[in-house]
């Protein structure tokens, strides 16, 4: 698995360097780009397939690969909103993850949310979006998923200033159905970031990946700092992205982990 994750890694960077030149049109094009991909409801078409490697998990030391692939969906409701629709669906390979329990490899269970958010800033310059989250038990494995279907509310409010865009997405989820031999979901996710944008569609992220399990008091969380670079293949906008994924929180067993993938971009 680590090697599988490096080979992606340098087969990513691979890809990046040998990627079509821009010239100072798709150049500018590229900048705004990056700009919108700072913001997770931005009214942009985009299909990011992101890959995060886990290592040294559990007591067996263990491995996780995630792909999330996690389209997003803006559809103009009214002349002043917007409804961004957006899927996180992960698919897993994962290796002794709760002590010898072998390999599973199969798709987890589906997080959808709808953010109903206005076209334009507030006068503040703040842009925000809130509205419903739903668990969706698509797992083929019952070591990949709850086998709840859960139901909550999400928001995200963020601010973007010059080449900085900082804000905050969260979301908490509780389980009304499924199976009742399986632990009740009662969790809220919380992501906080901050984003630096730099010319020709490069950019600097920081962010923090936390869930709190409030029924047995366990946090999981992840620390990301991504680089990334919109760049174009033939006449495909796409986004690289890399960076460590540093795990904490006593639910997290994980020791080290690798953030990487690429994001398909469809402006109008």
């Amino acid at each position: 698995m680590k090697k599988l994750g490096l080979l992606l890694c340098a087969l990513a960077i691979h890809g990046l360097l040998n990627s079509q030149t821009p010239n100072s049109a798709e150049n500018s094009d590229a900048d705004a780009l990056a700009k919108q991909l700072q913001n997770p409801i931005a009214s942009l078409i985009s299909v990011p397939f992101q890959f995060n490697f886990d290592f040294g998990v559990g007591p067996s030391d263990g491995s996780r690969m995630t792909l999330n692939i996690q389209p997003v969906i803006p559809i103009s409701i009214s002349e002043d909103w917007n409804l961004i629709g957006r899927i996180i669906l992960p698919v897993i390979s994962q290796n002794d993850v709760f002590g010898n329990s072998g390999n599973q490899f199969g798709v987890s269970d589906a997080v959808v949310s709808g953010f109903f958010s206005p076209k334009a800033p507030t006068s503040g310059g703040l842009i925000w979006g809130a509205g419903p989250v739903l668990l969706v038990p698509t797992a083929t494995d019952r070591l990949l998923g709850s086998e709840k279907f859960g139901i909550g509310p999400t928001a995200v409010i963020l601010k973007q200033a010059g080449s900085l865009t900082f804000g905050g997405l969260i979301n908490h989820i509780w389980s009304v159905a499924g199976s009742k031999e399986r632990a009740d979901v009662n969790a809220t996710f919380f992501q906080p970031f901050l984003a630096k944008n730099f010319t020709g569609g490069y950019a600097l992220a920081l962010n923090t990946e936390l869930t709190y399990n409030w029924d047995n008091n366990t946090t999981s969380g992840n620390l990301h700092l991504i680089g990334s670079k919109v760049f174009t293949i033939g006449k495909q906008m796409t986004q690289f992205i890399l960076g460590p994924r540093i795990p904490y929180g006593n639910g997290n067993t994980a020791k080290w982990g690798i953030r990487t993938g690429f994001v398909l971009l469809f402006p109008k």
